[in-house]
């Protein structure tokens, strides 16, 4: 089976998007199939390309045995909702002419957003009389007018359009939650057309979790210190400026750290935001990848997992299943009908508090750092529920759901 991969994030990003599409390729390749990606040259969280990918047209990359096409798109140096319109279009574009360009696949698997690649993805598919599978991460439109990033108006009845276009010319259309499913059939995609695509992760046996120490030692966090961390994309979505707030409530508390560990569009207005506040119990640190990561995982008292309301309650986000996998308790804000508030009640793994309260969430975090058993006892619980999760298994399911369509 040959299968084209088409989406704007793949390694060397380390977080969102580019680690499943990674996952999804590779296990393709091993057990078999001839796969090739389609994406840009990496510019996520940073928002910044590399040195040596700028004003590069196109390329072609090895990663592992896949063949990665990497095409020029606009990284505006600063991001806004129409500066990202024009980003992803720029990649649509490019990235199109070197799908014509190249040998028509059994399948392609389209990884969304951006939202136009439905559209794009239909021409290449009608013009090589391919099947594709249009898998949908996040439900932009949705998620833009909830966080009021968009006005209701004529823009956004033409991106409703655009999705609807997708999902309707699409030979299947999948998603990585069961809310995600749910809203799909509220926007009457047929269920014959609809699969279940979550995002899948590596459980680590339990000799390759790193010991604990090793984070706070690089950092000089003390060992006593109750560390609540946030590790990832630091970008409106996330809400971050309640840390800040919470932080600011726990000024006399000098056993409790939050961490704010990461890279994105909101980095630079944190930093500032911290410094002019003197939150000294704020510390801000690099993205953390690798076995550096892990150690963080690992240290971390808990993990905090964040969304501002009304950012899509379809929405799961992916590093959920990492911080599980290590046996990271976590503390998560999103809306209570959310998909992410919907599985810390199900795994028990933690607690949910409501968007906009960063009192509870300052009282939370007193808590729990008296309350070491019970952190514990989430912690073991988010490895069992993570199970559910397995890549291999996730992964071979999609495979014969791909060959189902060849």
């Amino acid at each position: 089976m040959r299968v084209l991969v088409w989406g704007i994030n793949y390694a060397p990003e380390i977080t969102g998007i580019a680690p499943h599409n990674v996952a999804l390729c590779e296990f393709l390749r091993e057990h078999g199939e001839e796969v090739e990606m389609v994406t840009t040259f990496s510019y996520y969280p940073a928002w910044r390309k590399r040195a040596e990918d700028q004003y590069r047209l196109f390329r072609t990359d090895y990663i592992n045995g896949v063949p990665v096409h990497r095409c020029w798109h606009f990284v505006p140096a600063r991001v806004s909702a129409w500066k990202r319109i024009v980003h992803e279009a720029t990649f649509i574009f490019t990235s199109t002419l070197r799908m014509l360009s190249l040998k028509r696949p059994d399948v392609y698997v389209i990884a969304s957003p951006p939202l136009l690649l439905g559209v794009a993805a239909w021409i290449v598919a009608t013009f090589k009389g391919a099947p594709f599978v249009f898998h949908v991460q996040d439900l932009q439109p949705d998620a833009a007018v909830g966080l009021g990033m968009l006005r209701a108006g004529w823009f956004t009845r033409a991106l409703y359009w655009l999705e609807s276009f997708a999902y309707d010319h699409a030979t299947r259309v999948s998603g990585i939650s069961e809310e995600i499913l749910d809203a799909f059939r509220r926007k009457r995609v047929p269920e014959e057309k609809l699969i279940l695509f979550p995002n899948a992760v590596v459980v680590p046996a339990e000799s390759e979790i790193p010991a604990p120490g090793g984070f706070r030692a690089k950092h000089d966090f003390a060992v006593e210190e109750f560390l609540a961390i946030y590790a990832g994309n630091l970008g409106i979505k996330q809400g971050l400026d309640l840390l800040l707030d919470a932080a600011e409530l726990l000024r006399t508390e000098k056993s409790i750290r939050i961490v704010i560990a990461g890279d994105g569009a909101a980095r630079e207005s944190l930093e500032k935001d911290a410094r002019s506040r003197k939150l000294d119990n704020v510390a801000m640190l690099p993205l953390q990848f690798g076995q550096d990561y892990k150690e963080l995982l690992v240290d971390a008292d808990v993990s905090l997992i964040t969304q501002q309301s009304g950012s899509g309650n379809a929405f799961f986000p992916s590093k959920l299943l990492v911080t599980l996998a290590h046996k990271s308790p976590v503390v998560t804000v999103a809306d209570e009908e959310s998909a992410l508030a919907k599985a810390v009640k199900a795994g028990e793994f933690g607690i949910n508090l409501l968007p906009g309260q960063p009192e509870q969430l300052a009282a939370t975090f007193r808590d729990l750092a008296q309350n070491q058993p019970r952190l514990r006892d989430w912690g073991r619980a988010g490895r069992e529920y993570v199970k559910h999760f397995e890549r291999d298994h996730v992964l071979a399911d999609f495979r014969e759901k791909l060959k189902s369509l060849v």
